[in-house]
């Protein structure tokens, strides 16, 4: 559980080291102009890929914990029946 919170932080960590090194590829980097284009949308591909990627990651996550406690609460509620019927019966 504790892995949920941490999602935003990363993605800001990641958005904010792309920028930094995209920065750096600029400054130092002996390309020309298309060829820094090409590079620079070859890393946004791939952090759009990456931020798919960890939405996809995320919503399985919120399935799963959806299914665990519709079964938890489905099965809370048949002992509360169980032991209902039980009372009623003696």
């Amino acid at each position: 559980m504790s892995q949920q919170g941490n999602g935003g932080g990363m993605f800001v960590a990641f958005i904010a080291g792309a920028i930094a090194g995209a920065a750096v590829a600029l400054l130092f980097a002996p390309a020309t102009g298309e060829e820094t284009r090409e590079y620079l949308g070859q890393r946004a591909r791939e952090g759009k890929d990456r931020a798919a990627e960890a939405a996809r990651q995320g919503r399985e996550i919120i399935n799963k914990q959806r299914e665990n406690l519709t079964t938890a609460f489905d099965r809370a509620r048949e002992q509360y029946h169980s032991a209902r019927e039980t009372g009623q019966d003696a």
